[in-house]
């Protein structure tokens, strides 16, 4: 009975791998977006100090009012940026950490599946070591019983 429990559930189990192996694979999506999401901020904050140091040497030397006017809009706009690019990859992060949390989900239940048809078997394979156990008990006491009464 318990070795036919465990073959029922071999196809629940199977269709559980299926699911935990779709929710690796998009945890790996997550993870590769929220890395270039990452990258592309550290990008966007490098150009924005490497452009400030530029700006900084050649305002060293004295500039006009439109200078520095074009200056402040252009690192307001790349804060402008570099602040959607934070929120982007915070969104990133947050797809990330659900995908982890959905994935851990879907492994457990494949652990569960997994243990619970071990358990299974395991009680077969009791019960089977059990009736051979008895059986070979009487066969010892049938081979017992004909040597006494041949004697």
């Amino acid at each position: 009975m318990s070795e036919e429990r465990a073959r029922r559930l071999q196809p629940v189990l199977d269709m559980a791998l299926e699911e935990e192996r779709q929710a690796a694979a998009k945890l790996g999506q997550c993870q590769r977006e929220m890395e270039q999401a990452q990258a592309r901020l550290v990008d966007l904050e490098a150009y924005t100090g490497e452009y400030h140091q530029g700006w900084q040497q050649r305002g060293a030397g004295g500039v006009d009012r439109e200078w520095l006017l074009n200056y402040q809009r252009f690192l307001a706009r790349m804060q402008t940026a570099i602040d959607q690019q934070q929120q982007a990859l915070e969104w990133h992060r947050q797809a990330a950490d659900k995908a982890r949390q959905l994935w851990r989900e879907k492994y457990q239940r494949v652990e569960a599946l997994r243990t619970l048809i071990q358990r299974y078997l395991d009680e077969a394979r009791l019960r089977a070591d059990r009736q051979e156990q008895k059986l070979l008990d009487e066969l010892s006491q049938r081979a017992q019983s004909l040597r006494d009464n041949q004697n």
